[in-house]
């Protein structure tokens, strides 16, 4: 049982995903946004396919450009419906209209909605649109950032949104009496995605200059061989073990070079030394 709070697109592929294989009148995505034709006498929409329930859920999404009077002289329509299949006329819909600057919160039954609640229509406060199921009600909610959600209607859940199990679709469209064509964007349905950012301007320097107090360390070029001969120049000592009587030449035993020819005379020590044990 798909809910419609599982259906999400922020659109930033510009390309129309397969979840809106019901599409139609020549809708595009653009700027990582669905963009539909506002056309006189020509609907035009993004529409899912008809298999998600609203009983217990929601949907939301942002309305960043709501198509333009433009000459219209009785409606220029920006419209966020859920729709059962197949009962026609029957819908939860916010309804924009420009040319009469009114936002409408509407229940339909063949069309219309005598008990809808109609707003004037502010782009910055009603940028954010949600419709959800919830404890036995429909509500209809508005918001500036996505985040933070003002209620604008509240309804007894008609029978047929509880009873449209799997079949309800999502449709985004636009539609004008007259007037010159322009078009209506959706953006970030389900998804906080691109919401709630804000853009500024500053000034500063690429290279700031700034103090700081910490650990130096040069870094340079060396050149060098891993493995480089060398000579070197010195005194070698060769050590041996050597035994015998004070005055008894003794020959050293080494491992180092042949010492078999070397002898070692043994003597007392001449005046002005300072003689330590065992001479004394």
């Amino acid at each position: 049982m798909p809910l419609l709070s599982t259906l999400i697109d922020n659109f930033n592929d510009n390309v129309i995903g397969p979840e809106w294989g019901n599409a139609y009148g020549g809708v595009s995505e653009v700027g990582g946004r669905a963009r539909i034709p506002c056309t006189a006498g020509n609907y035009a929409g993004y529409q899912t396919a008809k298999a998600y329930t609203l009983a217990g859920s929601s949907v939301y999404l942002q309305v960043p450009v709501a198509a333009a009077a433009n000459g219209a002289t009785v409606e220029a329509q920006t419209v966020f419906a859920i729709t059962p299949d197949p009962t026609q006329g029957t819908n939860l819909a916010i309804n924009i209209n420009t040319v009469a600057n009114t936002i409408r919160f509407e229940s339909n039954v063949a069309y219309t909605d005598g008990a809808a609640v109609s707003l004037t229509y502010s782009a910055a406060t009603h940028l954010w649109l949600r419709i959800r199921e919830t404890g036995g009600n429909v509500l209809w909610d508005t918001s500036t950032d996505g985040s933070t959600w003002t209620n604008r209607r509240t309804l007894a859940t008609p029978a047929w949104v509880t009873a449209a199990t799997n079949t309800l679709a999502l449709d985004l469209w636009s539609y004008r009496n007259n007037g010159t064509s322009n078009f209506a964007e959706f953006d970030n349905v389900n998804t906080l995605t691109n919401g709630a950012v804000y853009t500024g301007t500053g000034t500063g320097s690429a290279q700031t200059t700034g103090a700081a107090t910490g650990t130096r360390i040069a870094t340079g070029t060396a050149t060098g061989t891993a493995e480089t001969a060398a000579t070197a120049t010195g005194t070698a000592t060769y050590t041996g073990t050597a035994s015998g009587s004070a005055e008894t030449d003794a020959i050293a035993i080494s491992d180092g070079p042949d010492t078999s020819d070397a002898h070692l005379r043994i003597g007392r020590p001449a005046g002005r030394w300072a003689v330590s044990e065992p001479w004394k």
